[in-house]
């Protein structure tokens, strides 16, 4: 029975893990012919600095931007590139994780398959991205790789 792919979803937070991941991502598209969208997910700094207004909204466009054109060029020509940003943390609803807004954004994406990074911008397992994978392996509906 062959596995049916038209969406890899891969959260990314700008760090080398987050890149390996989208590598892996950009792999799994090309073989299945699927599409790739990369969620960007704002960590707690970043959103306090925003909040604060020492980073701005453009900065971090900037910074997304730049990402995704490094994964652009390692696109086949047949696999189109989205991309969105999430808030991983937010002050107001404490359930909002990066994990759950993973899922969430799967699930709004009808995401087939997923690719998260094991470590954040730090290296640290336990940081961001890298809690969020676990709870993503473990209540994801989809296939994950988790790299």
């Amino acid at each position: 029975m062959a596995i049916e792919i038209d969406l890899v979803l891969v959260p990314v937070d700008g760090s080398d893990a987050a890149g390996e991941a989208a590598e892996y991502a950009v792999a799994i598209a090309q073989r299945y012919g699927a599409d790739l969208h990369l969620l960007h997910v704002l960590d707690e700094q970043v959103m306090r600095g925003l909040d604060t207004g020492d980073v701005t909204a453009e900065l971090v466009a900037d910074h997304h931007r730049a990402f995704a054109a490094d994964v652009r060029e390692e696109l086949p020509a047949d696999v189109r590139l989205s991309m969105s940003s999430a808030a991983g943390f937010s002050p107001g609803r404490l359930l909002q994780t990066p994990g759950s807004v993973i899922l969430d954004s799967a699930e709004e994406l009808d995401a087939d398959f997923l690719v998260v990074p094991r470590q954040g911008p730090s290296g640290d397992p336990d940081v961001t991205l890298g809690k969020a994978a676990l709870y993503v392996l473990e209540y994801a509906s989809q296939p994950v790789l988790s790299v």
